[in-house]
């Protein structure tokens, strides 16, 4: 979770928001648009075969475009691309773990 605070908060720039995620942790209650990013986000990385476009319109109403949108999927792609390898590979990350 380290890194992807370190992440977060290079994107945001708001280091109350990063502490607030991690304590609460993504199930959709956190905030503003940041709510529904991490719940699509959530949603994406554990069932990514029950994604339908229903699961957009949070985002949609949350103020994101299809451009921004496609940034979410792009990020969470990402993550789960490189968590994976490590995963893989026996990669130890964030201080060993």
């Amino acid at each position: 979770m380290e890194h992807h605070g370190a992440v977060l908060r290079s994107i945001t720039g708001d280091e109350a928001l990063v502490r607030e995620i991690c304590a609460r942790g993504s199930r959709g209650d956190v905030p503003g648009t940041w709510g529904p990013i991490l719940a699509f986000a959530e949603k994406l990385t554990r069932q990514p075969g029950a994604m339908s476009a229903a699961d957009l319109e949070p985002l949609r109403v949350g103020g994101l475009d299809d451009r921004g949108i496609l940034e979410v999927v792009e990020v969470t792609a990402y993550f789960n691309f490189v968590n994976r390898l490590a995963d893989g590979l026996g990669v130890a990350l964030e201080g060993g773990s």
